[in-house]
């Protein structure tokens, strides 16, 4: 079980994660964090109690309540009413777009059924100095290089280049990224023990290329949207760099920003 130990009463903080001199919760927010790190509670999970944790802490149950409210608006943590509180994953219905964007004009991603994935490549190879800064990796380290297609509707609409940090995603394979029956992100989980937790993303419009036109079916020329996203796990470890394609003549990026 990994280390519990909080400040004594001085408030100087002992919880990697957390500034020194920060507010209780905050400390135990940071201990939250190492547990899911470390991998005690598994994605879908249930965490143990708040009176559970309080114990473990030994701090009063509202702190930890205050620490997990704030793991749950960073959706790293799921509250269940009656159920408890669960370890967020990719693989709930409600979040399984949460990085995607892209959305029909009509709004309803429901009739159009999941995406059909083509994966054009799928290889180990160096990282190149850009992208080894992207994923905090050194020149020349393996990274998992991957391309597909995303068909919604038996449209080709997103082309994309993933690449993933070698050691994390040894063994990835062609097939597994074709054939897993979820989103991605979920198999990023399940399969390698990675959750991605938050993405930064830069947008661009661009003109399409003769290859990208081709794979994407449209004219040479055509207006795209460019999204380059790095996903992190926790504690800001960046664990993919994607850079996407989009069509957008019947779609649009949608964002919800407060």
């Amino acid at each position: 079980m990994p280390s519990s130990t909080l400040p004594d009463d001085t408030g100087a903080d002992t919880a990697q994660g957390a500034p020194a001199f920060s507010p209780l919760y905050q400390q135990i927010k940071a201990l939250l964090l190492q547990s899911l790190q470390a991998g005690e509670w598994k994605p879908g999970e249930a965490i143990p109690s708040e009176m559970e944790l309080a114990a473990r802490y030994r701090v009063s149950q509202g702190t930890v309540r205050k620490a997990i409210d704030e793991l749950a608006a960073d959706n790293l943590l799921v509250r269940r009413q009656g159920k408890g509180t669960f370890v967020a994953t990719h693989a709930e219905q409600h979040v399984q777009y949460r990085f995607l964007k892209l959305v029909p004009d009509s709004g309803d991603r429901d009739t159009e059924g999941p995406a059909e994935r083509h994966i054009l490549e799928c290889r180990r190879t160096r990282a190149t100095a850009e992208i080894a800064r992207s994923l905090g990796l050194r020149s020349g380290d393996a990274v998992v290089q991957v391309r597909r297609v995303l068909s919604f509707g038996g449209v080709p609409t997103i082309l994309e280049d993933l690449w993933l940090p070698g050691v994390a995603f040894k063994g990835l394979t062609a097939e597994q990224m074709a054939d897993y029956p979820g989103p991605t992100y979920a198999m990023f989980e399940v399969e390698f023990g990675v959750r991605m937790v938050r993405a930064e993303e830069k947008i661009r419009a661009v003109a399409a290329d003769a290859q990208q036109a081709k794979l994407l079916a449209v004219a040479p020329g055509t207006p795209l949207l460019s999204v380059e996203r790095v996903a992190y796990t926790y504690n800001g470890l960046p664990m993919e760099l994607r850079r996407g394609l989009y069509r957008t003549g019947d779609r649009h990026y949608r964002n919800e920003l407060s």
